[in-house]
């Protein structure tokens, strides 16, 4: 598997210390051990997750701003983990409302000895940003609407909202309420992944 990781990294152009690849594929074994029983996600085989969940993940690290970054419907932990780990100097809050999920998260936490993450169980809505974060991350989450709507009291005055969506979603960008502005579209490249990916940065006009 490290093999496999090793050239999907190339190919995306990513160089990443063997410690970090180690601690991906690591975690790939434990999401994988660990969805048999707890169902926490729908891929079942493990070279199917380094494309749909590493690379997926951390191809969206370039595009961070801030070291604070909380990420809202975190499953089991997708992105933060894969992020928190190529990303060892930010820290990231992982939030989920199910009790499983979080276990699973406190679980990968210990045994790849990950200090830069705090899974959270809790709705995002009674969830204190305190102090507040430079980045709410979500991915498949809900519609940007409904994400900006739930974590508006999330990010600071300079954070940023980061959805990460499969097709261009023109339709819920036109649909986002007064005091939010798309800042940027990236189209993110990831190799072996059909179907197309994008970043949506979104800038919430504190006032």
């Amino acid at each position: 598997m490290l093999t496999k990781l090793s050239r999907l990294l190339k190919e995306a152009g990513i160089t990443l210390p063997e410690t970090q690849q180690q601690q991906l594929v690591g975690y790939v074994s434990l999401l994988d051990k660990w969805n048999k029983a707890y169902n926490l996600t729908s891929v079942r085989n493990p070279d199917e997750m380094l494309v749909r969940h590493i690379l997926d993940s951390i191809v969206v690290e370039p595009h961070l701003q801030g070291s604070r970054f909380i990420d809202v419907g975190t499953g089991p932990g997708l992105p933060g983990i894969p992020l928190a780990i190529v990303r060892p100097d930010s820290h990231f809050t992982l939030l989920d409302s199910l009790g499983k999920r979080v276990r699973f998260l406190r679980q990968v936490q210990h045994e790849l000895k990950l200090e830069n993450i705090t899974p959270v169980q809790s709705r995002v809505e009674d969830f204190p940003a305190e102090p507040p974060f430079d980045g709410v991350i979500s991915r498949a989450f809900a519609s940007l609407n409904d994400m900006v709507t739930w974590c508006h009291h999330l990010p600071g005055e300079h954070g940023r909202f980061y959805a990460l969506k499969g097709i261009r979603p023109d339709d819920e960008i036109s649909a986002l309420p007064a005091g939010f502005a798309v800042e940027d579209i990236v189209k993110l490249e990831v190799p072996g992944l059909e179907g197309e990916r994008h970043l949506v940065r979104i800038k919430p006009n504190k006032t």
